[in-house]
């Protein structure tokens, strides 16, 4: 049920945002064959489309494949360093390859991205007594370094106006031709799914994942890589998008559970949704002007995130039912029965 009324609203919205923009666009006219509004809709505002669903697709997911890997649901792409990673591979491109291509910068970023997840991982498995809060405390610390280092160089080699494209998210630029990098998130989210359940028995624990035959360090980082390289694909065509792989994988679980394999879908629609909805409004609020998404998705994000932690400090770990249906208990040993 809950997955029907994602995709439904997910493709209403869908319909709203390519009419929404600074020229208008009609249905007589698209088809009547006008060819001003149907490069309109081909040359921006299906790609734009195409950009937003990805990206929203990608940054839930791999946000789900950390919180299930790092057995905590406060680790993200955020909090784990994995867009300040990306972000640093971006300016080495820009430093060592300053006519490189898109897929030349993409390259750093999927390298770099990769390392500092892998080394992100490695810290907190060496942090003998952790908490909820202590193992993303570690990313954000860890990426705030990443991000010291970065504008380091970027101050050092004045390359700080040519950086800022990347440091706040937007789709403002995404235009056919320049964006279809991010459909490689396809590929690596039908992979994740495929994973699922290696991913669910390897969030269980070391131990665990041995006894029953999962290879413990090949699933760890085969999806941290899959994770990385989501984010540095949408990072380098889209920007620096903050709270989605945080706060949609949260949400969808307090309503489906913490199996990856039974929230994987709903993540995916919700993700989608969110960053679309979130993109109309920015588009709307001050038109024909337009605010970042990396804005609107800050505050839609903070006030979702508040409303997280006062929801789990009142009811700790329970799923919400829908229908009417009497609340359950949604611990990690229930929800992977």
């Amino acid at each position: 049920m809950i997955t029907v009324t994602l995709a439904c609203c997910l493709a209403i919205v869908s319909v709203i945002s390519i009419f929404v923009g600074v020229i208008d666009l009609d249905i007589p006219s698209l088809l009547s064959g006008d060819m001003e509004q149907l490069e309109i809709l081909l040359i921006s505002r299906l790609p734009r489309l195409l950009a937003i669903l990805c990206t929203g697709v990608g940054m839930s997911v791999a946000g789900l494949i950390m919180q299930q890997l790092c057995m905590n649901k406060f680790v993200s792409p955020t909090t784990g360093a994995t867009i300040s990673s990306a972000q640093f591979g971006i300016l080495l491109a820009l430093l060592f390859m300053p006519s490189s291509t898109i897929w030349g910068r993409a390259a750093f970023a999927f390298v770099t991205a990769t390392l500092g997840t892998w080394i992100f991982v490695w810290f907190i498995q060496r942090i003998q007594f952790k908490d909820t809060v202590m193992v993303p405390l570690v990313g954000i610390m860890f990426g705030n370094v990443i991000n010291g280092i970065t504008n380091y160089f970027a101050y050092k080699y004045e390359m700080t106006q040519a950086l800022s494209t990347w440091l706040v998210g937007h789709f403002s630029m995404v235009l056919r031709g320049r964006y279809e990098l991010v459909y490689l998130v396809v590929p690596l989210v039908i992979l994740a799914f495929a994973f699922a359940n290696h991913f669910n028995i390897v969030g269980m624990g070391k131990d665990f994942s041995k006894n029953l035959g999962v290879h413990y360090n090949f699933v760890l980082f085969m999806g941290l890589t899959i994770a990385a390289l989501i984010t540095a694909s949408v990072v380098v065509v889209v920007g620096s998008i903050s709270y989605i792989g945080l706060i949609v994988p949260n949400l969808v679980a307090m309503f489906k559970g913490d199996k990856i394999r039974g929230t994987l879908v709903d993540t995916a629609l919700f993700g989608a949704l969110f960053v679309l909805v979130c993109d109309v409004i920015g588009r709307v609020v001050i038109a024909p002007y337009e605010l970042p998404i990396e804005l609107i998705v800050g505050i839609l994000g903070s006030l979702l995130f508040i409303g997280l932690l006062i929801y789990r400090l009142n009811h700790g770990r329970k799923a919400v039912q829908l229908s009417g249906m009497r609340r359950r208990d949604a611990v990690n040993g229930e929800a992977r029965r």
